[in-house]
């Protein structure tokens, strides 16, 4: 029978089946219960400080290494400073990473309990070669201002390479870069590279080297502290630039060097810092040189301009036309005198005839028809006969009065009705 994903049958029966969670917290419990606090002694290397203040680093000796880490509440008690190489003993816990499964010490109190073993080696290396005058200053070459070729000793497939590159690719460097690959780490790593230092001086094309790799542990960068590989740099006809690991990272190669930089892309820095310099005074130059010709260019053109206009004015043509401007000018000004002339005059006459108008009787004799006529539409208006054409009737006596109440009306008494077109004789009742 097949199993599915939560039993196994075997020969024995069912078997339960664990999911690799399930069996991390198992092994984590097993341990973490089994063996508690314990002093352990070792070397110290591939230390890492985080910004949250809990600090990472390796514990080794010959025989085996384990991960270990100091929280930060633990690491502000100590007194110990950690760094690479560093022989400590250590008490702590330990403790498995379930999200890697990996099991790591947990570091409660740290010891120094001496200098470790490459520690060790790395001084009395640099003490025995700094007596032999192998990394005096004097020895030490000026770097060519602005190399043609540049060879870069170290891994091909290494972060370095595109590093160092990235950083001549974004500066507009015109040199040429050859990598030489070489192995950087592990054994047989210096007299490789002490070999290719060899081989790029036979071939005569480099105006600069550069040796170098990315940052690592001690252990990883250790190459660059074996001697074949130190006197190798030390006795380089090529001018050497020491560009290995971190800016916090020393090998005795950075001894040995002519120039240390303190990664391969502040080496890359460095080689072409001259280059562009020369490239901004340059670009500089050339604005200042157009600014100045487009101002010549100018000036020039101005002074061309300038001479043209006088030929055109000292030539017969420019005379005559001047002459027909001031004949037209002198046109336009009689013109316009003649046209003042006259508006002022017909002004005059206009102001004479106004105050004229104002004393002539002829005003008075109009305003006077005018107010006799409102006059007599007034009694026109007030007349009987202009009742009358309103509908209104007139009642008069036999006497012809008009009759102006009810009561002087008697029953029986003959009346004559007036309208606007005629009388009616009427009688009251």
């Amino acid at each position: 029978m097949r199993p599915d994903s939560e039993t196994l049958f075997g020969a024995q029966g069912e078997t339960q089946v664990e999911s690799v969670g399930e069996f991390t917290r198992r092994v984590k419990t097993l341990l973490e219960s089994s063996i508690g606090l314990a002093w352990v002694r070792g070397e110290v290397s591939n230390v890492r400080a985080q910004g949250s203040g809990h600090v990472y680093f390796s514990l080794k000796d010959a025989a085996a290494q384990v991960s270990a880490v100091l929280f930060r509440g633990d690491a502000l008690r100590q007194t110990v400073k950690l760094r690479d190489g560093l022989q400590v003993v250590v008490l702590g816990e330990v403790s498995v990473y379930e999200a890697r499964g990996q099991y790591q010490l947990i570091v409660r109190a740290i010891v120094e309990d001496g200098v470790g073993k490459l520690q060790r080696e790395f001084e009395a290396l640099k003490a025995r070669l700094t007596a032999e005058g192998l990394f005096a200053p004097e020895k030490k070459r000026r770097l060519p201002a602005m190399p043609a070729t540049v060879g870069f000793v170290t891994s091909a497939t290494g972060a370095a390479v595109q590093d160092f590159v990235r950083i001549f690719v974004r500066r507009g460097w015109r040199g040429r870069v050859v990598v030489l690959p070489v192995k950087v780490q592990g054994d047989g790593a210096a007299a490789e590279m002490a070999a290719m230092l060899g081989l790029a001086q036979e071939l005569g094309i480099f105006d600069l080297i550069v040796i170098g790799r990315g940052g690592g542990s001690t252990e990883d960068l250790w190459a660059f502290n074996e001697e074949v590989l130190v006197r190798a740099v030390a006795a380089c006809r090529v001018p050497v630039i020491s560009a290995v690991g971190h800016e916090i990272d020393f090998t005795l190669c950075d001894f040995a060097a002519d120039v240390r930089a303190e990664t391969p892309s502040a080496a890359a820095e460095l080689i072409s810092s001259t280059f562009v310099a020369c490239a901004e005074r340059a670009q500089q130059a050339g604005a200042a040189m157009a600014t100045a010709l487009e101002r010549a260019a100018a000036e020039a053109r101005e002074r061309l301009d300038h001479a043209r206009s006088r030929l055109r004015l000292l030539s017969p043509s420019a005379q005559i036309e001047q002459g027909f401007l001031r004949l037209d000018d002198l046109s336009n000004r009689l013109a316009a005198a003649l046209r003042g002339t006259t508006q002022s005059r017909r002004q005059a006459l206009n102001e004479a005839r106004a105050g004229l108008a104002r004393v002539s009787p002829e005003g008075r004799v109009q305003l006077e028809s005018h107010r006799l006529l409102a006059l007599w539409k007034r009694l026109q208006a007030a007349s009987p006969a202009s009742v009358l054409n309103r509908g209104f009737a007139i009642i008069r006596d036999e006497a012809g009065r008009p009759v102006l109440r009810r009561a002087a009306v008697s029953s029986g008494q003959k009346l004559t009705a007036e309208f606007a077109d005629g009388t009616v004789p009427v009688r009251s009742e």
